[in-house]
């Protein structure tokens, strides 16, 4: 089953192009990553699926038209933005009862098992929290929301690495038990690379790259190049080429297993060093 499906999409700010004619396929059950930089369009491509700006083309979320059909589509559906909004008046306890109390898919023993990780105190308002702590409290919040499609716009801004590690890992053992679909913007990347299914890679509003993981791990490689073989591995055409301790670092695209084994030592690559990789090939070939 299909979970998003788009086709020719585009979306404009006034006379700005935020989605350029992008075609996405995403399957039910999937964890895909939305990676790109500032002004990418991973933001705008979230507010198109979630109805809550006007699109050209066809989209189709849950089998939905996002803008006609929104009310519906929000019944199934839960965001996380990158800013955590909660009445800063109420306590932490009365934010739970109610959450709970609107909400017929809300599961308080989720919600426990994510603050017990936490100092947060129930009977503490909401801005007495720091910063750090009402992202957690608004991530506890929505996860303990049961829903057929999560979608996260750079959930853990502001949190410390411990925390960040456990909201993945938390996230990825909430989706081994449900098998929802969950769509995630982060720019930490590595932090997000081994739990995904797929990925795609925006620039501009339009998609450079779309692929599952296992794609991405039989197509591209990189090599620390032994000493001898340098040339050998540049008449491979690489991807890119950089310097590592005084080492050559190579990244290549479709090139065999057994021709690059022959270079040095071969390694998966990292999904942002692949992304700068891209981005920076693109430019020398504009330039």
């Amino acid at each position: 089953m299909v979970t998003v499906e788009a086709r020719h999409l585009r979306l404009f700010y006034h006379d700005t192009v935020a989605i350029d004619d992008i075609d996405l396929t995403i399957e039910e059950g999937r964890i895909l990553g939305i990676i790109g930089p500032n002004g990418a369009g991973k933001t705008s491509l979230f507010n198109a699926m979630l109805g809550f700006v006007p699109h050209e083309g066809t989209l189709s979320v849950l089998g939905l038209n996002p803008w006609t059909e929104r009310n519906r589509l929000m019944g199934e559906v839960t965001f996380v933005s990158d800013v955590a909004v909660l009445p800063r008046w109420a306590k932490v306890s009365q934010a739970l009862d109610y959450v709970a109390g609107v909400h017929p898919r809300f599961n308080r023993a989720v919600v426990d098992a994510f603050l017990e990780k936490t100092t947060i105190r129930r009977e503490a308002k909401v801005r007495e929290l720091s910063k750090g702590m009402v992202t957690q409290l608004h991530l506890a919040l929505m996860m303990a929301i049961d829903s057929k499609l999560l979608v996260l716009d750079e959930p853990t801004l502001g949190l410390d690495l411990i925390y960040r590690k456990a909201f993945y890992d938390a996230l990825l053992g909430d989706y081994l038990d449900t098998k929802r679909t969950i769509l995630v913007a982060t720019h930490q990347v590595e932090e997000i690379q081994n739990i995904l299914t797929d990925f795609v890679f925006l620039d501009r509003g339009r998609v450079v790259l779309s692929a599952s993981m296992a794609e991405f791990e039989n197509r591209f490689a990189e090599v620390l190049a032994a000493p001898g073989q340098i040339g050998a591995a540049r008449r491979l055409n690489p991807l890119s080429e950089k310097t590592v301790l005084g080492r050559s670092v190579f990244l290549f695209d479709g090139i065999s297993q057994e021709k690059l084994a022959a270079l040095g030592e071969v390694r998966t690559p990292g999904l942002a060093d692949l992304f700068l990789s891209l981005m920076e090939h693109a430019e020398d070939k504009k330039a």
